[in-house]
């Protein structure tokens, strides 16, 4: 009997141990042709919801470095990257007119660090609606309709 309690342990904790993988696998991909056609459906229906047209985006080649004035301190640098999107083939178009959209980019930076924007929950999601539309609004000025939205990439706030 003794020898009989490993062996039969054994076969038991092989036994669960294949039971368990069997029941943790994942689900295989469904290969159900009527789900390729709801999904190309979806597809064609965002397509023709942004009017049929293509979009590329276009980062910004440097960052956007603004300054946090306290009083006549500076007391915090925001560091954000900015991308465009634009109807396709419009890349070069946006890339001539950089210095003029950086410009104008730089100076609603400034002005939504000095009314406050930048202070506390500054990534809050209304807070950021507010800069980018500022932003769209000022690069549509600049462009027109080349530019159809811009996008927050990336932000960092260093306090001193």
């Amino acid at each position: 009997m003794k020898k009989l309690l490993p062996l039969i342990l054994l076969l038991v904790g092989s036994g669960a141990g294949v039971g368990a993988g069997i029941f943790l696998r994942p689900a295989p991909d469904p290969a159900d042709p009527a789900m390729a056609k709801e999904k190309v459906s979806v597809e064609k229906t965002a397509a023709e919801q942004s009017g049929g047209t293509e979009h590329e985006y276009v980062k910004m080649n440097n960052q956007f470095v603004v300054p946090v004035v306290d009083g006549a301190q500076v007391s915090a640098l925001v560091v954000m990257s900015l991308s465009l999107e634009v109807p396709a083939g419009q890349k070069d178009a946006i890339y001539a007119r950089e210095p003029k959209l950086r410009d104008s980019f730089l100076q609603v930076l400034f002005d939504h660090a000095n009314i406050g924007g930048f202070d506390g929950a500054f990534t809050d999601a209304n807070n950021l609606d507010v800069l980018r539309g500022a932003l769209r609004e000022v690069a549509q000025k600049d462009m027109g309709d080349q530019i159809t939205d811009v996008l927050i990439v990336e932000i960092a706030r260093q306090d001193y």
